[in-house]
């Protein structure tokens, strides 16, 4: 068996019992293994950035929650102020267009019995305020598969004692 080779493509000629074979070289194999797997890697870095943006989306959701929470929890005149709670969500998620947010009130009776807000519910305890923050916002994905919503709603509640 001989090996003749010809210019710079790398393409040997193979003499095997009289006759010429023609064998290419692997060269480029590893460019068109990456050609074949690039949209792969485009569609996995696609999807890791929408995962990460709609991460940040929940986080902020959440963090505006408690920092709502967390106005309204300073005392009993705080507690009431929906609009203050209501910017201080809105504050802390500057770069997230903030949904409903929603502030209720519950209580309980100190003693761990059950309360409807009434002075008269607990004659043993006194009563403790549990205030309540719902905020929401809606998360929009730059890139769409089919069969998935356009829109997401992200939903964060945070729930803290309001102080005496």
């Amino acid at each position: 068996m001989s090996m003749i080779f010809q210019g710079t493509l790398r393409k040997a000629n193979v003499v095997v019992k009289g006759q010429i074979i023609r064998v290419w070289g692997r060269e480029g194999g590893a460019l068109v293994e990456t050609a074949l797997m690039m949209p792969f890697f485009l569609l996995l870095f696609l999807g890791a950035a929408e995962f990460g943006t709609a991460a940040y989306t929940a986080i902020g959701v959440s963090n505006a929650a408690m920092a709502g929470v967390q106005y309204g929890a300073q005392s009993a005149l705080t507690s009431g102020d929906t609009t203050g709670i209501q910017n201080a969500a809105a504050a802390d998620a500057p770069n997230i267009s903030l949904g409903t947010t929603t502030v209720s009130h519950t209580c309980i009776c100190s003693d761990g019995s059950s309360s409807s807000c009434l002075s008269t519910d607990c004659p043993t305890s006194h009563i403790e305020t549990i205030l309540t923050v719902q905020t929401q916002a809606v998360f929009n994905p730059g890139f769409h598969l089919p069969g998935t919503p356009m829109s997401y709603t992200i939903q964060g509640r945070a729930v803290q004692k309001v102080l005496q």
